[in-house]
């Protein structure tokens, strides 16, 4: 995989992560760089953790499917995208009505609780593509990280823009991820069939 595409997916991915930072930043009086990198910490580490676990598993039936590794992979890629571009139009009535469910509480926004529920449940997407990266010719160290250190700087990110301009760039991160996803998976399997 060349870093052109480890670096759009690694976007792709982090769009979840970066969609919650917004709420955590809208959540957030006073923002600091050290929340923001707390914020950004949890993310990326889980994102880094989740691909590194579904390569493992992967590994397992490598053996027993390669002849349909890039099919799995577009249908992986393909099912994430549809459903996180599903997600992001189906929460702009929620918007409309100034919502974000994540940082509803008004109490501290980087609960030690919270903060792994929702590092797990915006990276269970990375899982899947872990899964991928078995079937395909990734080095698994360097490509976990840089998906770890892209979400990390998304998610820091993220907290100062929902801090300042608030949920409105929520469901377009989302959005733009679910496409990149579909797209990266077209191209897996374009190139595997020998289309281009």
């Amino acid at each position: 995989m060349d870093l052109l595409t480890l670096f759009t997916l690694a976007v792709g991915l982090s769009m979840d992560a970066f969609a919650v930072s917004i709420c955590k930043g809208l959540a957030m009086k006073r923002i600091t760089l050290k929340k923001a990198a707390i914020v950004g910490l949890w993310f990326g580490g889980f994102q880094a953790l989740m691909p590194l676990i579904g390569y493992f598993l992967g590994v397992q039936f490598k053996d027993k499917i390669t002849s349909i590794d890039h099919w799995i992979a577009f249908v992986l890629l393909g099912l994430i995208g549809i459903n996180m571009i599903r997600e992001a139009l189906g929460k702009d009535d929620e918007e409309e009505n100034g919502g974000c469910p994540v940082c509803e509480s008004g109490e501290d926004p980087l609960k030690m609780k919270e903060m792994f529920v929702l590092a797990v449940a915006t990276s269970i997407d990375a899982l899947a593509v872990g899964v991928t990266f078995a079937f395909l010719q990734v080095q698994i160290w360097s490509a976990v990280s840089f998906i770890g250190v892209t979400t990390f700087v998304l998610s820091m990110a993220g907290v100062k823009v929902g801090n300042v301009f608030g949920t409105r760039y929520k469901s377009k991160a989302e959005l733009a991820g679910g496409i990149i996803l579909i797209l990266l998976g077209i191209k897996i399997l374009v190139e595997h069939l020998g289309l281009i």
